[in-house]
């Protein structure tokens, strides 16, 4: 820690924000702040901490700042939500730096590529604040923090830190969540605050603001950015490479404040030099809270292994990236089990010297972290985190591969190209293929996502295995395996050697593939997700196509079941040009035929064909359900597939009018206490008068109980546990037993009726069932991600068939941990299911293949459960 930041500094510290209240920054005494800088006081209405700020509030604010002091501070627009809420930045430094701000960024853009600087580089620290909508402290903490750099006028540190770095300050990453907690917040608060956490004000309605209009956990996407959120602030961060990124969180209103260091698994990608800037960092937070009296912790819950969160995608990039968590009163006050109260002003004074702290720590140590990010970025391009080349192969899912491609290239991440027949280290490529090269500046971050297996720590698996044994939880936070070639359903290969290409751009189009010579039909060919949105579209267009459960082969080319035809003789030339046209739009590949014979399979007139009709597809909202499993439902089926989908509240589907729909889809959760009698008596006619329902995870649950279950299937119990041993008569005594060990103690004391442990989350190998149309388009099976504590028994073949299955124990695992008896317990068991009802049929997918949008490679399983199965049922 700097010198500088001594006795004097915290004794001055105490005395500005000591106060307990944030509204005391506004002013720190009088004549210590520059009048001519708008308060939010005289913007809003109401002092930081008073008030929740609402986004239009909080776009007010930052814009008069940003006019009140343009030669100190830019607001810049980086994107918009899905609800049309613009996303802005305000960027803070001295006069002299704003004065030549495009050749400070063109330096830090030297650096960050790998190549000597000019000199003329500062460190930008990166304050992003309100990515979970209902965690609002932080959102007014960002302008709190906006106002002290820009009015304070006695504060060294505060003109240390404008006169050193560029402070770029994202003041609310997800707008729609917050509007929907404050509208919800403000809709039930009465006269005074209530801090009994059982008020409405407290009990968010579902969908709650932590997610946003898509109900996607923007903390999860960085690596995937599938949502407009993400890929602006994305690329806004390319833009100015920062040097420490922290994002400002809230947590349980029970906990105190936590901070970096970040508790193990760290990722095998991070550097020496960038554990040491996170100790050097915690130890400027440690001086301000302890400063205050303010309790924290570190090196607890909040890790650094998936490359998903906002920390750990941008400490893979070079920065010091850091979660940091506030108790959060979730509303004006709260009442803390200790008997404490909890206000929102105080959620709002931490985060505001956490990120004043944080500045500081950077302004001391300029050229430290420009040297360290430096060093980082040109390591990498010099192959310090490896030098082969990745290999993704375009003949296998072309569409997805292409997609892929493009999204690494967005994050910054350089992709060859080579179009055409290729071998490369021994393997031929006759399609053509990306190639990804280790060395390069974003080495650690292409290692995270392109590697097979990212390997958690050994001496961690072993004290997770130790705390199992003695029947405590395990420590993992999240999914223990992102691997993003198996999950976009790609070969990707390691080549230890360079590889040529031309670049990749990541805005340019995928290329449509027409083959084919006739005018009698077009063929598109069941493959991967490109595919199966030509055909939605079409389908939206009126445009007649018919599919087969069964491979042909025409004029000297197989096609594959699933795949979809669409004859000239059904439709006008005018709708014939229009499904060129949107083959094009998509980039999807199609091939003429010229004729209805074929060499073998069936023909065009047979039964294996069917007509298919674009289905009316409902999913089930609102209580009882994931609003996460909701949301990546929705979204892969109508921004990905292009097939628009209808929610309908569960506590609404026992009266309502089902036979308008032809698919309903209950996602993850636990429905049937709020559909009831009249809700699931609802969704049992609508499948035996021929509808079609798809449910998801613990959701079968809710369909395979009772004497007649939609779907015979039920779940298990741990291996070796069986629920009945655990069932006892009332009042009968129990077997006596001598327990002689300590194993013989823990077998005691074991929950007899215990679910599986709970899965943190890995990508399994599946098998399919190849003669049943859902498994069209994974004849050679599938990679799927499997978390939680489901397992369910294989259907009876005279109720149903498993369409898709887990490996056998010895190939289960395709990337992650796994526990070892759940490794064995999952093997063979049920991953997709499909049991005839009455007329129509039920499907159960064991796991939601919809998760955090990031499973491309599955989205021909959901297509032919929604969009296929309805015309097959008919």
């Amino acid at each position: 820690m700097g010198k500088s930041f001594g006795r004097r500094w915290l004794i001055l510290w105490a005395a500005l924000i000591g106060s307990g209240h944030p509204a005391a920054a506004q002013s720190f005494g009088d004549g210590q702040f520059d009048p001519a800088i708008p308060t939010l006081t005289a913007t809003a209405g109401h002092a930081p901490g008073d008030r929740i700020t609402s986004p239009d509030q909080t776009y007010a604010y930052l814009k008069a700042l940003a006019d009140a002091a343009p030669d100190r501070a830019r607001l810049v627009q980086y994107g918009a939500t899905w609800e049309g809420r613009p996303l802005h930045y305000l960027v803070l430094t001295a006069p002299a730096n704003m004065a030549k701000l495009e050749t400070i960024r063109a330096d830090m853009a030297n650096v960050a590529a790998g190549r000597p600087g000019n000199g003329s580089a500062l460190p930008v620290t990166w304050l992003a604040y309100g990515v979970h909508g209902n965690e609002i402290s932080s959102t007014d903490a960002a302008l709190m923090t906006a106002y002290h750099l820009l009015a304070a006028k006695d504060d060294a540190r505060a003109a240390k830190i404008m006169a050193n770095t560029i402070v770029v300050i994202d003041p609310m990453q997800n707008p729609d969540g917050r509007a929907r907690f404050v509208n919800n917040f403000l809709a039930a608060t009465g006269i005074v605050p209530a801090g009994d956490r059982q008020a409405a004000e407290h009990d968010e309605p579902w969908p709650s603001g932590r997610v946003n209009h898509y109900m996607f956990d923007l903390n999860r996407d960085w690596f995937t950015l599938s949502q407009p959120e993400t890929r602006g602030k994305v690329a806004a961060i390319r833009e100015w490479n920062p040097v420490v990124v922290v994002d400002l969180h809230e947590m349980s209103g029970d906990d105190t404040y936590f901070f970096s260091p970040a508790a193990q698994p760290f990722s095998p990608n991070l550097t020496p030099a960038q554990i040491r800037a996170y100790e050097l960092i915690g130890r400027y937070n440690a001086a301000a809270f302890d400063a205050m009296g303010e309790p924290y912790f570190t090196r607890e819950v909040f890790d650094l292994f998936y490359p998903g969160y906002g920390d750990t995608w941008n400490a893979h990039q070079g920065a010091i990236g850091s979660t940091y968590e506030q108790a959060s009163a979730r509303g004006l006050v709260w009442e803390r089990r200790d008997g404490t109260k909890l206000t929102y002003a105080d959620g709002v004074r931490n985060h505001f010297a956490a990120s004043i702290a944080t500045a500081a720590a950077v302004a001391d140590n300029p050229a430290r972290f420009i040297s360290d990010f430096a060093a980082y970025r040109s390591g990498n391009a010099s192959g310090a985190a490896g030098r082969g080349t990745y290999v993704i192969d375009l003949g296998k899912r072309r569409w997805n591969a292409e997609r892929l491609g493009r999204r690494l290239a967005e994050q910054g991440i350089t992709v060859l190209r080579r179009e055409g027949s290729a071998s490369v280290c021994g393997k031929s490529y006759p399609a053509g293929y990306l190639a990804v090269p280790q060395a390069q500046p974003a080495a650690r971050l292409v290692r995270s996502l392109l590697d097979r297996d990212t390997p958690l720590p050994p001496d961690f698996l072993a004290e997770q295995e130790r705390r199992r044994s003695v029947d405590l939880p395990h420590e993992l936070y999240d999914v223990t395996a992102w691997s993003v070639g198996p999950m976009a359903g790609v070969d990707v290969a390691l080549c230890n050697a360079a590889v040529s290409g031309d670049a990749m751009r990541a805005d340019a189009p995928i290329a449509a593939k027409a083959e084919g010579a006739g005018d009698f039909a077009i063929a598109v060919p069941w493959t991967d997700s490109g595919q199966a949105r030509l055909v939605t579209l079409a389908l939206r267009e009126g445009i007649d196509g018919r599919v087969t459960d069964r491979a042909f082969t025409t004029g000297g080319r197989e096609f594959s079941r699933g795949t979809v035809v669409f004859p000239a003789g059904s439709n006008s030339p005018e709708k014939m040009a229009r499904l060129a046209e949107i083959a094009r739009e998509v980039g999807a590949h199609t091939v003429a035929l010229d004729s209805g014979w074929t060499d073998s399979g069936p023909n065009l007139g047979s039964e294996r064909f069917v007509r298919l009709t674009l289905p009316r597809v409902a999913v089930a909202w609102d209580d009882g359900i994931s609003q996460l499993s909701a949301g990546s439902l929705r979204y892969v089926l109508e921004q990905r597939l292009g097939l628009p989908v209808t929610p309908i509240r569960t506590s609404r589907l026992g009266r309502a009018d089902l036979s308008d729909y032809d698919v309903l889809l209950v996602p993850e959760g636990n429905p049937a206490g709020v559909l009831g009698e009249g809700g699931s008596r609802a969704i049992r006619t609508f499948v035996q008068r021929g509808g079609v329902l798809v449910a998801v995870g613990e959701s079968l649950e809710s369909f395979s109980g009772g004497d007649n279950p939609l779907l015979a299937v039920k779940r298990e119990a741990a291996l070796g546990r069986e629920p009945s041993e655990a069932e006892d008569e009332k009042g009968e005594l129990a077997e006596a037993i001598a327990i002689t060990s300590d194993a013989e103690y823990r077998e005691a004391i074991k929950d007899q009726a215990a679910l599986p442990d709970t899965l943190p989350g890995a990508l399994l190998n599946v098998v399919g069932e190849p003669d049943h149309f859902l498994s069209a388009g994974y004849d050679n099976g599938a990679v799927v991600l499997a978390t939680g504590t489901q397992i369910f028994t294989p259907l009876d073949r005279a109720k149903g068939i498993n369409v898709l299955r887990f490996a056998a124990p010895g190939n289960l695992i395709a990337s992650g941990y796994v526990w070892d008896e759940n490794r064995r317990q999952l093997a063979y068991k049920p991953y997709l299911m499909a049991q005839p009802q009455g007329r129509g049929l039920v499907i159960g997918f064991a796991h939601d293949p919809s998760t955090r949008a990031y499973l491309e490679g599955l989205d021909l399983l959901i297509a032919n459960a929604v969009l296929v199965a309805p015309s097959r049922v008919r």
